[in-house]
């Protein structure tokens, strides 16, 4: 095999069965390996990337026989990549729950990113690549927040992946949080209903906040254990917004604990006293569809040990004047 020129040249790459119906931001992430998520954002808002000679945004979906331009900067080997740490390699093949040919179900550890970028070099998905290098389809069906712990679903093969995503889409898939929140919940079962909006992006983070000009945003709400001055609740999220169970309790009056940028400060204080140093928000349960056969599937993440160890220490108050 020749040895090739170190002046590079652009390249136009055709798209195959393999690739298509991915994301192009996606597609570009597995094959410059290494570049950083932002980076791959500005290939695409100048230009430099471009498909079928035209433009196209990150959330564009590559068509069987698009041809997609990488500019001479940005091929397969032009950043290294570094090696994932083995604890995170460590701790994701513990983390597993569920595994089958088309899929497989972890249990999100909290603090850890679904992918690399904004600061993050590796995320859950880099690090399973890593983990799993002959795994070339390995992608993620759905996303949870950093700061949020519990199932997590992979798709393993292309197929597998459009049908999950036809699930999500279709709001098929059931998806049960485990949450503690500030106060007294007295609202029974409710259902808020309330349209949710990026207020700004400030260091890269989005904000988001409750406004007439947001998207549709639908979320459930039980009162699972009553602790008098906090109350934990299953969370059933009927879509899928940025922040939004977060920014739902606290529209209601009821920020989640440990919640940094949409709770109560003083009361995150207090909790800290009872040893929560996190999010108080876990994904519990998943329920979908097989991918392949169709029969249905659950599964379920227990409460981690630190957020359990939360609740024993606040101990359940059924009566009784409750803290605020």
């Amino acid at each position: 095999m020749a040895k090739e020129s170190p002046v590079r040249s652009a390249t136009t790459l055709v798209i195959d069965d393999e690739a298509a119906g991915q994301r192009i931001d996606n597609w570009l992430l597995r094959r410059l390996k290494g570049w950083p998520r932002s980076q791959i954002y500005r290939l695409l808002r100048s230009g430099q990337v471009r498909v079928n000679s035209g433009r196209r945004g990150p959330d564009y979906r590559l068509n069987l026989g698009d041809r997609v331009r990488l500019p001479p900067q940005a091929q397969p080997d032009s950043v290294a990549s570094a090696p994932v740490p083995a604890a995170l390699q460590h701790r994701l093949a513990d983390a597993v729950i569920e595994e089958c040919d088309d899929f497989l179900v972890l249990d999100k550890p909290a603090g850890m990113a679904v992918h690399g970028g904004s600061g993050v070099s590796f995320g859950v998905i880099e690090t399973l690549r890593a983990m799993r290098p002959q795994a070339r389809s390995l992608e993620l069906a759905h996303r949870l927040d950093r700061d949020t712990s519990g199932c997590l679903l992979i798709a393993k093969r292309r197929s597998a992946l459009k049908a999950l995503h036809a699930q999500f889409r279709d709001n098929l898939v059931e998806k049960r949080y485990l949450a503690l929140v500030m106060g007294r919940w007295q609202r029974g079962r409710d259902t808020v209903d309330l349209p949710l909006e990026v207020s700004n992006r400030a260091g890269g983070e989005r904000h988001v906040r409750v406004g007439d000009a947001g998207k549709p945003a639908t979320t459930s709400f039980r009162l699972v254990e009553d602790y008098g001055w906090a109350s934990l609740l299953e969370v059933m999220p009927h879509s899928g917004r940025t922040h939004q169970i977060r920014v739902h309790a606290q529209a209601v009056g009821h920020p989640l604990a440990g919640d940094e940028r949409y709770g109560d400060s003083d009361l995150n204080f207090d909790m800290q006293k009872l040893g929560l140093r996190r999010l108080f928000l876990h994904a519990h349960m998943l329920a979908f569809r097989h991918p392949a056969s169709g029969e249905p599937c659950a599964v379920s993440a227990a409460l981690p040990a630190e957020l359990a160890g939360v609740l024993d220490r606040l101990g359940p108050v059924k009566r009784g004047p409750g803290r605020r």
